[in-house]
């Protein structure tokens, strides 16, 4: 039986933007999502999609409600214990890559665990180096984001978020700035990490071409689900006709 790696129980979102106004972006949501699954989460603007995953990453918190990852609660961290969370169980991926400009390729994938400290300078660069071959950057080690193309940079981003090996990886419209190529090459590069890596992703996007790479979709409307429903794959014939 797959091993759960988020639980949500009735969660509620409430911003208070006056003393008379208020906007409940979270309905009482409830959501599983297991070890090795690969999850897209659709809706229009202002569905409640963005805010749930800000909360997944804790981020932002819930007004009520429980949410468990990896059996931890949530509400019972303070803010120093999420922020170690999300260094060891999330990685991050971003629509604007959020890379810094003056900052090679390798030196971005290093950036978390330089922070976080305790690793010698060649085992940082022998990890980094590593994970930038897995998304296909060889040879890509020192050059900076402007001599990148988005698909190359999205890359580097993804390589970033697997350098603290994370249980999860959140990914946040990850081809919104892509042409219809490198969104093929990035998802193609998801699909190979969750089905080869066994990493568990989760892919919020508002592109139905991005949705059917996952094997899952959970489409949010008005701060609530209104489906989830796992995805039917076209099977390709090799017969020649």
């Amino acid at each position: 039986m797959a091993k759960k790696v988020i639980e949500i129980k009735d969660l509620v979102k409430t911003y208070i933007l006056s003393e008379e106004v208020s906007v409940q972006a979270i309905k009482g949501v409830s959501f599983d999502f297991n070890e090795g699954d690969f999850v897209s989460i659709m809706g229009a603007s202002g569905s409640g999609k963005s805010t749930f995953m800000n909360i997944l990453g804790f981020l932002d918190a819930p007004t009520s409600g429980t949410y468990l990852l990896d059996g931890i609660d949530g509400s019972t961290l303070d803010d120093d214990q999420k922020a170690e969370i999300r260094n060891k169980k999330i990685g991050f991926v971003f629509q604007g890559y959020n890379l810094l400009p003056r900052t090679s390729a390798m030196e971005n994938v290093e950036l978390p665990l330089f922070y976080k400290g305790g690793l010698l300078a060649t085992e940082l660069n022998k990890r980094a180096k590593e994970l930038l071959d897995m998304v296909g950057l060889s040879g890509r080690y020192d050059h900076h984001p402007n001599k990148l193309s988005g698909g190359e940079q999205q890359r580097v981003a993804i390589a970033r978020s697997l350098i603290n090996n994370p249980s999860i990886i959140l990914a946040d419209e990850p081809t919104g700035n892509l042409d219809s190529k490198n969104t093929e090459e990035i998802m193609n590069l998801f699909t190979r990490l969750n089905k080869e890596n066994g990493i568990s992703i989760i892919v919020v996007t508002h592109e139905p071409d991005v949705a059917k790479y996952t094997d899952r979709k959970v489409l949010f409307k008005d701060g609530k689900i209104i489906d989830d429903s796992l995805i039917k794959k076209i099977k390709k014939s090799n017969k020649k006709k």
